[in-house]
């Protein structure tokens, strides 16, 4: 097993006694350059290092990851406390703020969380800070007691010498003199005490009783609200407003014109609300404003139809491989536009004052926020602290922070500390989205049941340009001009739109079976609808795509579905092992009459996931009882917690399967809130049999790969059911 070196220099310039505590601070992406602030324990938040440790034993984990329901600081902390030999439950955990050394390293070092990456990206990098900080208490235990090193051990936070057990806090005074070992051992799987065992979430009980700090919770002196008046059709300016009655309304104290629209400011968020209708603002609109539904659709289908296309993926002879087949299937297959919809909507918190700014919100970038907050506000980015709160969910949607760039421009505006909120109908329907997408494949059958042809074309927008959009404002330095980003984003937009495919764009659509003769094709349409990730990306939409016509590929062959897809699976060993496990668990259902079995398998993040549905029709309407999901996500830090991740994201692809649909009407999106987008309730919500495939592989993504199958599967056993192939999204037979 590999493990990191990190630098006498490095440990040296990032340890220290800080209100009495040692700090202990490792850096994980390796291109740090400034110093980490420590700042005194008795601040509400100190983001200074990565472990903290004080002489009364408390002990400090800085998750550099955020927490948005899926367990992540759970995850890590169990990361660390197994290779420092304390029980999870007995750290401290604080979010960490904003600093070069919390960054992600399968993000390049930026700081960000998404992409199912956090225990992935540092499952090996916090054991080896829980190692080495061990070693180095017990270096430092030695030379206190007078004994040798190799007479001592831990236990649960302590030093153990001839049977006493004296707490690691006695011993930090001389561990941060000491030279702290580099590269110590890691353990072995066998000797894990807390990695792979189930135990209760961290965070449990403090989302139980109310007191874990949401962002939309946070309250600070002197604090007014603030609520945006934003263009009804996406890109729209302000051309004229008046918010002269908004004004004589009661607690209304700013009136004011920002970037993305017009802004009231209250005292309170409800007088803030009530003086919002009051404004009136004339909108110059963008040509989304003449397109709807209908016109995306149309649009697609005449490219998809035409001979466009950038090759994303090419291999073998595909004409070869076609005319050697003995069938061929060819499906056409449609998604929407999507909203993320999480429970908390944005808001964001900012106060400031002279020079400096602090920020409190719950982001899956602390980078970005604090880059965006110094562009805006005309700050060092130094100048500008970042308190992390958890997130009532992302899914995608709290990497695009124009609500932190509202509430700077508003706090600057009004001279106040500003709480900016978002109302759900905010989010759905002046978010950013999930890109729709039209997908066609087209493949051929040898007499062996063996795939031998296989060609794909995707229409749609990509998310990537977007992304750069919302993102690169709070990456690039200060200095560099707005002018300068927008080139950037222009260039990126033009190289994806005719020169190179974005990966998000395509992935999940040919990756997963034995494909010899392959080519996947697309075509890039955007109408100006904002982009962005969702919920598993690009794997939401190819893998209904790419299962279902397995499914009709299947109905060709003499094979049923799991031997269909094992025969086509023997290079990608590790779904071939889920779909063997599902088939097995299958084929051992016994549905009751009326109800019926489908079947999907699909990849992504590094994970594989087979998932069976058993639904039923009644008057119509598809009802899912049962879904078993099986996945292989390499060693499970904590069973329990990959199992709410795969119920949940079983649960929110099927909201998106049986009645995610988001529809334009001029520009502008028809749905608002939970009535007309609806989410799955209690009473559709079928029975989750989860199994976890044992592995002592290193871990991979947990939180996104659960989604893809789900659609598919459905889609497989409604055509069980009635014999009637679904090929558009939200499923419906009617």
């Amino acid at each position: 097993m590999s493990a990191l070196n990190y630098s006498r220099r490095h440990f040296l310039r990032t340890a220290g006694i800080a209100g009495g505590g040692l700090v202990v601070g490792f850096s994980l992406s390796g291109c740090s350059a400034s110093e980490i602030p420590l700042q005194p324990l008795a601040d509400a938040y100190a983001p200074n290092a990565f472990l903290q440790l004080t002489p009364d034993n408390v002990i400090r984990f800085y998750c550099p990851r955020d927490e948005m329901g899926q367990g992540v600081t759970t995850g890590l902390a169990t990361c660390v406390a197994e290779e420092l030999d304390i029980d999870p439950a007995h750290l401290l955990i604080e979010l960490a703020g904003a600093h070069a050394d919390y960054g992600n390293p399968d993000f390049g070092g930026m700081q960000g969380t998404g992409g199912s990456t956090s225990i992935k990206a540092h499952y090996l990098q916090l054991r080896q800070v829980g190692a080495d900080t061990r070693a180095l208490l017990l270096s430092a235990a030695a030379s206190d007691l007078g004994i040798d090193l190799a007479s001592l051990t831990t236990a649960n936070g302590a030093v153990v010498a001839n049977g006493e057990r004296m707490p690691y806090g006695q011993f930090i005074a001389t561990a941060a003199d000491l030279e702290v070992p580099v590269a110590t051992p890691l353990k072995a799987d066998s000797d894990f005490k807390y990695i792979g065992k189930e135990f209760p979430r961290l965070d449990g009980i403090a989302k139980s009783t109310g007191t874990a700090i949401y962002g939309i919770d946070v309250d600070i002196p002197g604090m007014h609200h603030a609520l945006v008046k934003r263009s009804p059709v996406a890109g729209g300016t302000v051309a004229s407003f008046d918010g002269s009655a908004a004004l004589a309304m009661s607690g209304v104290t700013d009136v004011v014109e920002i970037a993305s629209g017009v802004a009231v400011v209250a005292a309170k968020f409800w007088q803030a609300k009530q003086a919002l209708a009051a404004v009136v603002v004339a909108w110059d609109f963008p040509p989304l404003s003449s397109v709807d539904s209908a016109k995306v659709r149309a649009d697609y289908e005449q490219l998809m139809d035409s001979p466009e296309g950038e090759s994303a993926e090419s291999a073998g002879e595909l004409e070869r491989g076609f005319a050697g087949a003995q069938g061929v299937v060819e499906g056409r297959y449609w998604a929407p536009y999507l909203a993320h919809a999480p429970m908390e909507p944005m808001n964001a918190v900012i106060k400031i004052e002279g020079d400096k700014a602090e920020l409190w919100s719950g982001t899956q970038g602390p980078g970005i926020a604090q880059g965006l907050v110094a562009r805006y506000a005309g700050l060092d980015k130094e100048n500008v602290t970042v308190h992390q709160t958890y997130l009532g969910g992302a899914f995608g949607r709290r990497a695009t922070l124009t609500h932190v760039i509202e509430a700077t421009q508003v706090a600057l505006e009004a001279k106040k500390p500003i709480h900016l909120l978002w109302t759900r109908e905010d989010d759905i329907k002046s978010g950013v989205y999930r890109p729709a997408s039209l997908m066609n494949i087209k493949a051929g059958l040898d007499d062996n049941g063996k795939i031998v042809a296989w060609a794909a074309k995707r229409v749609g927008g990509n998310i990537t340009p977007g992304t750069l959009r919302a993102a690169l404002p709070g990456v690039m330095p200060a200095a560099v001009s707005d002018g300068v980003v927008d080139w950037v984003v222009g260039l990126a937009s033009d190289v994806m739109d005719g020169w190179v495919v974005d990966p998000s764009s395509t992935e999940g659509l040919y990756e997963d079976y034995d494909l010899p003769n392959r080519e996947v094709l697309h075509v890039t349409k955007n109408h100006g609808v904002p982009l962005t990730f969702w919920r598993s990306v690009g794997h939401s939409f190819t893998a209904f795509a790419k299962e279902s016509l397995v499914d009709e590929l299947v109905e060709q062959s003499a094979l049923d579905a799991v031997d269909f897809r094992l025969r086509n699976t023997e290079h990608n060993p590790r779904l071939h092992n889920v779909i063997q496990l599902a088939g097995e668990k299958m084929r051992a259902m016994r549905p009751e009459a009326g109800r019926y079995l489908g079947f999907a398998a699909h990849g992504s993040f590094n994970s594989y996931v087979a998932e069976v549905a058993e639904i039923s029709i009644d008057n119509d309407r598809i009802r899912v009882h049962k879904v078993l999901c099986v996945v292989d996500c390499g060693l499970a830090i904590n069973p329990d917690i990959v199992v709410s991740q795969m119920e949940g994201a079983v649960m929110y692809g099927l909201t998106a399967a049986l009645h995610g649909d988001l529809n334009l009407e001029g520009g502008v999106f028809k749905e608002s809130n939970f009535h007309d987008y609806p989410i799955v309730r209690m009473n559709e919500a079928p029975a989750i049999e989860v199994v976890i495939v044992p592995s002592s592989e290193a871990p991979t993504g947990v939180g996104e790969p659960g989604l893809p199958p789900i659609a598919p599967a459905v889609a497989n056993a409604v055509f069980a059911a009635t014999g009637k192939r679904l090929r558009a999204l939200p499923l419906r037979l009617t």
